[in-house]
C-alpha cells in the first residue's frame, strides 16, 4: 500500500507574506511541518472512512459470523445443528427484523473510525522507523527485507490499534451476539453495565487472544496485499489502482482470516464469558479453551462460522484498502491545487 502522501500546502498570511511564499521564500522547517500534518489528517481520515464504511457494507455477515462462532458456548454441542447462513439469516429477519442485520453497527462505526486511522497511520510510521535501523539502509531494495519491514509493521499497527479501542470492540461482540432476550441497550448502557457487574478489568476481556490474533492477522493482510501490489504493479502497470487494491487486498483478507480464525473464535467466545450475568463457560487459560473446544466441538469447531468470514472478507478489506487509496489520492489532490 503507497500511503506516503505528497500533498501541497497552505499558508495563510498578509500580502508580503504571500509574495513571499510564491517566490518560494519559506521556512524549511514551516514547510516540513506544514505538511506532515498534512499527510497526517490525509492517512487518519482516509484510514478512518474506509474502515467505517468496510464495516457498514458487510455488517450483516460480520454478525452471522459472531453468532455462528459463539453457538457452542451455551448449546448443547450435542443437539447443535450444522451452521447454515441462509436458516440463520431467515431466523433473524423473521424474528428481529432486517435492521438486526446491523445490530451494533453503531459501535462498530465508533470503534472502527479510531482503529483504522491509528492502524493505517501508526502502520506507515512503524515502516518509517523500522526502515531507520542500521543496516537496513544498504538492503531496501531486497525483497526479503521488505517483507520483513512489511509483516513487522503491520503486526505492531494492529497490535497498536487493538489496545487503544478494545473496549469498544468487546461492546460491539456482545450487542451482536443478543438475540431474542435484550440485555444490553446501546453503548453507554453496555459500558456501564459491564462495569458495574464486571468491574473495569470486564470491559478487557479477550484482550490477549485479540493481541495474539490481531497482529499476525494485520502482519499477514499488510504484507501480502504490498507484495501482490508491488508485483502487479510491476507486470502491468497501466492497470486500474482501484482494480489493482480491490483484488489485492480481497485476497489478503482471506490470506489472514483463514491463518487467524480460530484465535478469533476463542477472542469472541471471551469477550462473552459472564455476559448478561451468565456463569463462566471456560475456567482455564487461552490453550486450554483450545483443548475444550476441540474436544467438545471437534477440529472443525475452531473454524464455526468460517463460511461468512469469507464472503465479508471478500468485499470488506477489497473495500477498506480501496477506499483508503482513493480517499488518500483524493486529499491529496486536493491539498495539491490549493
Amino acid at each position: 500500500m503507497q500511503t506516503e502522501a505528497r500533498v501541497g500546502v497552505v499558508v495563510e498570511g498578509g500580502g508580503g507574506a504571500q509574495r513571499g511564499l510564491n517566490s518560494g521564500n519559506v521556512d524549511g522547517g514551516a514547510r516540513k511541518l506544514a505538511q506532515s500534518q498534512i499527510g497526517t489528517l490525509s492517512q487518519l481520515l482516509a484510514g478512518g472512512v474506509a474502515g467505517a464504511l468496510s464495516k457498514t457494507c458487510t455488517a450483516p455477515l460480520a454478525r452471522l459470523t459472531i453468532l455462528f462462532q459463539v453457538q457452542g458456548m451455551h448449546s448443547d454441542v450435542a443437539t447443535m445443528r450444522k451452521p447454515s447462513i441462509w436458516r440463520e439469516a431467515s431466523r433473524i429477519v423473521g424474528e428481529e427484523g432486517v435492521r438486526a442485520f446491523w445490530k451494533g453497527n453503531l459501535v462498530t462505526i465508533a470503534h472502527r473510525l479510531p482503529y483504522s486511522s491509528v492502524n493505517f497511520y501508526a502502520y506507515e510510521h512503524y515502516k518509517k522507523l523500522l526502515k531507520m535501523i542500521p543496516g537496513l539502509e544498504n538492503h531496501r531494495d531486497n525483497i526479503g527485507t521488505d517483507l520483513c519491514v512489511r509483516f513487522v509493521a503491520g503486526g505492531s499497527a494492529g497490535v497498536t490499534a487493538a489496545s487503544a479501542t478494545y473496549p469498544l470492540d468487546l461492546v460491539r461482540t456482545r450487542l451482536a451476539a443478543q438475540t431474542n432476550v435484550i440485555y444490553y441497550r446501546g453503548i453507554w448502557h453496555t459500558l456501564q453495565t459491564i462495569t458495574k457487574e464486571e468491574g473495569v478489568l470486564g470491559l478487557y476481556k479477550g484482550l490477549g487472544a485479540t493481541l495474539l490474533g490481531v497482529g499476525p492477522s494485520l502482519a499477514i493482510s499488510f504484507s501480502v496485499y504490498e507484495t501482490l501490489r508491488s508485483f502487479w504493479k510491476l507486470h502491468r502497470p497501466n492497470d486500474s489502482t482501484i482494480l489493482v487494491s480491490l483484488s489485492c487486498g480481497s485476497l489478503s483478507g482471506i490470506a489472514s482470516s483463514t491463518a487467524t480464525f480460530p484465535i478469533d473464535l476463542v477472542r469472541r467466545r471471551k469477550q462473552l464469558e459472564g455476559a448478561g450475568g451468565r456463569a463462566r463457560v471456560y475456567t482455564t487459560g487461552l490453550f486450554g479453551i483450545f483443548r475444550q473446544i476441540i474436544r467438545n466441538e471437534g477440529f472443525r469447531g475452531l473454524y464455526r462460522g468460517i463460511l461468512p468470514e469469507y464472503y465479508k472478507v471478500v468485499p470488506g478489506v477489497g473495500i477498506c484498502f480501496m477506499t483508503y487509496e482513493t480517499l488518500k489520492k483524493l486529499l491529496t489532490d486536493t491539498t495539491t491545487s490549493l
